[in-house]
């Protein structure tokens, strides 16, 4: 997690590299990278809460989207300079 333009950013890796995009909050984003496994730059909106988020997987038979909960613990951070 990172903060960008004051706000709190997430880069999440999937262990596959078959996520194609990802929804949080009604916003689809994009996969930001092109090569290995799924990576994507999503907006924190919740700490310590469950935060819901969509995945789009193209593993199967046909693209499916998949619900996903992401907790971030803020007692788990620190400041890096």
């Amino acid at each position: 997690i990172e903060v960008k333009d004051g706000a709190a950013v997430a880069t999440i890796e999937w262990t596959s590299p078959n996520y194609d995009y990802m929804i949080v909050d009604d916003v689809k984003y994009l996969q930001t990278n092109t090569e290995g496994n799924s990576e994507f730059e999503i907006p924190v909106l919740v700490f310590d809460v469950e935060m819901p988020v969509i995945a789009n997987t193209v593993a199967m038979s046909k693209p499916h989207e998949i619900e996903y909960t992401i907790l971030f613990h803020s007692d788990s951070m620190k400041v890096v300079e």
